[in-house]
């Protein structure tokens, strides 16, 4: 059975949210997803701080 990501300390920047999540190795990881449609980006950061900076830079090409 496949384990199931639960995200909390869920946050948006523009069309990017911020999840809080622990991986399958039980680490806690940030996940930032662009929330346009098409976009398709994605990335785990290990820290917040990361995650925020990614959101904050994305330019998302579909836009």
């Amino acid at each position: 059975m496949p384990a199931h990501d639960h995200f909390h300390s869920v946050m948006s920047i523009g069309p990017v949210q911020i999840g809080t999540h622990r991986d399958r190795h039980g680490q806690t990881k940030h996940a930032a997803v662009c929330t346009a449609d098409r976009c398709g980006w994605s990335a785990d950061y290990t820290s917040q701080s990361a995650a925020q900076l990614a959101a904050r830079t994305h330019r998302c090409k579909i836009r």
